[in-house]
């Protein structure tokens, strides 16, 4: 099942289930282009995970960490499918960097790798867009991961039958392929970040996990329209500008 939360004609927040013939609630099909999209979760934090696959560690020419690396991006970051997002003013290089997340389901602590899924209520596509300029500069990354809009999220959430093992994850921009990997190429796997993120605080219900990004990153201009595609979650889309 892929679920999608959206504002119908009338104004009224839903959730219903994307389908091949539209979008499903409340007893009615809504075509795509008549409503508009909400990112399918509202969490409390999204914890990402710095360095998740290899290439991308070596593009960044950063060695493999012993332990995954861990950052926040708070709420004021989410923005949805359709949206558009802001870049920094005066900034040198903001990079997009394409991300399976986790959704969880039930609130979480302490929870061992075995157990961890019973947790999930699915998968989404993420871009966590990065100023590079300032990341690289501090050391908790509040200019360079944390500014408005810098978590797009969606289109849908997608229950974890739907979403392989080695689900492909890729990032276009305006048509060209920027990143292309797989979910089979993490270094720790959805379930070891559970268990690592857990042992230190909470996950919520609507809590999100950002998985890490493969090679590929690049900067993004004004004008850009970035498509994450996440193989069984769909294709999330958004435009980008400058002030």
């Amino acid at each position: 099942m892929r679920e999608v939360r959206f504002r119908d004609p009338a104004g009224t927040t839903r959730t219903g289930e994307w389908t091949d013939d539209g979008i499903e609630a409340a007893g009615e099909t809504y075509d795509e282009s008549a409503v508009e999209l909400l990112p399918p979760a509202e969490p409390t934090k999204i914890v990402c995970v710095g360095l998740n696959y290899r290439d991308h560690a070596d593009e960044r020419d950063s060695e493999i960490p012993d332990r995954p690396l861990l950052f926040l991006k708070p709420p004021n970051t989410l923005s949805g499918h359709g949206d558009t997002v802001t870049l920094p003013p005066g900034k040198e290089r903001v990079d997009h960097e394409a991300e399976l997340a986790v959704v969880m389901g039930e609130q979480a602590r302490n929870v061992d790798a075995d157990e961890a899924m019973e947790y999930v209520a699915g998968f989404t596509c993420m871009n966590d867009v990065s100023n590079r300029d300032d990341q690289d500069r501090e050391q908790n990354w509040v200019r360079g991961k944390a500014f408005d809009n810098s978590a797009p999220l969606g289109p849908v959430l997608a229950t974890p039958d739907e979403v392989p093992d080695d689900a492909g994850v890729e990032l276009r921009v305006n048509g060209e392929t920027r990143q292309s990997s797989s979910r089979s190429e993490f270094i720790w796997s959805v379930p070891e970040l559970l268990e690592e993120v857990t042992a230190y605080l909470t996950l919520e219900p609507g809590d999100v996990l950002s998985t890490g990004t493969p090679a590929g990153v690049a900067p993004l201009e004004g004008g850009d329209t970035v498509e994450v595609e996440v193989e069984g979650v769909g294709t999330l889309r958004h435009d980008v500008r400058e002030d």
